[in-house]
């Protein structure tokens, strides 16, 4: 069977492809053995959001007194927080199941394996097309650690499925799934540890940035251990006990469940990607800007290229990859890496767009920065919400906005108007005049914009 272009993978970056493959005037054809929907929508950041509600919820019911309203105690009935998350997400996975599955596209509900850089099996089926575009997503790393297989762990996929709490929990890793799955269960009141390998929590970015989440999961009574070594695990009386060297000691600790939440890597299982012709770099597929692997007419969008696990540069880097694939008469378009916006789900939320100290630094980017907390923002004093603060970078020539981050209150939401400035090229001094409304939170931005704009 012919078609003009295969996506191999149904979810938010191969969607992306197809509809826009198809919109084209490209005959399209999908191919994933299910379940179908993607990652997101089942087991990434659709349904984690909708459990994290109900802990941050909770949080506030407990901090009434502050606000001077009467205590309350209030207890947390997992089943039903799990019981809401799957009827959304039930509702979201029909409305993408349908989209898949529309007149537009040929839809293969089977594995996909290449016999050549031309050839595609599907079932019983050979598949051929001008282009293909690999969109498979990503699975749970697996992570030697001596004793933990034996002791046994859950993944963060798991931990959206259990009903009944668990009384304890060691919680491996300090990226986004496991700070945030680490709150959420310390929050409903399991007691929970986190071991991290680096020296801060969030460690891709700055250590000022994560601190503030740290500062408040040690408020919440977590017991939070960065810089450490895990050395193995052990069971004793049905608890998993898990040895390590902190600050030059040896540590342990107990708990009834681990969480191994220390990454995920791409999913090229079974692709066959040897057949195809496609250079495979530290497990994940290597592209270009322009999304092609090492054989021109194949891409790789999404988590299984490695470069972002991020939803909407997944989306992104699909609609790039199939207007190259359908357009090859014309200048093929690029991704563009400068606006790289993300967003952790703590309380305080974490969110950045663009470059970090951090990179600019390894990079010898010449840059300026300025920060301002939010404990002395109007505002964030008026909500109880202190935590944090905002941080600005910028080229010290021109004022141009290349970097933002901002730890506290809504950042996943304030860090949209730096995004939209970067987007444009805009300065910091663009950003002292957009009119600010007070009291907002969204005030809080033009401070350190004036900090920078007086070292101009």
């Amino acid at each position: 069977m012919r078609h003009d272009i295969v996506i191999i993978g149904g979810g938010s970056a191969g969607y992306a492809a197809a509809r826009t493959a198809h919109d084209a005037g490209a005959d399209v054809a999908i191919v994933d053995h299910g379940p179908l929907a993607g990652l997101c929508i089942l087991r990434g950041c659709m349904p984690t959001k909708t459990m994290l509600r109900s802990s941050d919820i909770i949080s506030l019911m407990r901090r009434g007194p502050e606000f001077g309203l009467l205590p309350v105690e209030p207890s947390a009935d997992l089943a039903a927080i799990v019981d809401r998350k799957d009827r959304l997400i039930a509702e979201f996975a029909d409305y993408r199941i349908g989209q898949l599955r529309d007149d537009r596209f040929t839809l293969y509900e089977e594995a996909a394996t290449f016999a050549s850089p031309t050839e595609l099996r599907v079932g019983e089926q050979t598949l051929t097309a001008n282009a293909f575009v690999i969109a498979t997503g990503s699975v749970v790393g697996h992570v030697p650690i001596p004793g933990l297989d034996e002791v046994g762990y859950i993944t963060s996929d798991d931990a959206l499925e259990l009903r009944q709490q668990p009384e304890s929990m060691i919680v491996l890793g300090g990226g986004p799934v496991a700070i945030e799955l680490a709150q959420f269960f310390q929050r409903i009141g399991t007691r929970v540890t986190l071991i991290q390998r680096s020296h801060h929590i969030l460690s891709a970015g700055d250590e000022d940035v994560a601190r503030p989440v740290e500062t408040r999961l040690c408020e919440e009574g977590m017991e939070v251990y960065t810089g450490t070594q895990l050395s193995r695990f052990t069971a004793e009386d049905g608890l998993k006990i898990a040895h390590f060297s902190h600050a030059g000691e040896e540590k342990t600790a107990t708990a009834a469940v681990v969480l191994q939440a220390m990454g995920r890597r791409p999913n090229v299982d079974g692709l066959n990607l040897e057949e195809a012709g496609v250079e495979v770099e530290r497990g994940r597929i290597a592209v270009n800007p322009e999304m092609r692997t090492s054989q021109p007419h194949i891409y790789a969008v999404g988590d299984v290229n490695g470069l972002h696990e991020i939803v909407h540069i997944a989306i992104q880097q699909g609609e790039i990859a199939a207007y190259n694939a359908v357009h090859p008469d014309r200048p093929s378009h690029r991704v563009d890496d400068r606006i790289k916006l993300q967003v952790t789900f703590t309380d305080p939320q974490v969110a950045s767009v663009g470059l970090c100290e951090k990179e600019c630094q390894d990079l010898d980017i010449p840059y300026l920065a300025a920060s301002y907390p939010f404990d002395d923002h109007g505002k964030s004093l008026c909500l109880g919400e202190t935590h944090g603060h905002v941080k600005l970078l910028c080229a010290p020539r021109t004022g141009e906005l290349i970097g933002a981050h901002i730890v506290g209150p809504e950042a996943g939401e304030l860090i949209h108007e730096l995004s939209a400035v970067m987007h444009f090229h805009g300065t910091v001094h663009d950003l002292i005049q957009i009119p600010h409304y007070h009291p907002t939170l969204a005030e809080i931005i033009t401070y350190p914009a004036e900090d920078l704009a007086e070292e101009l």
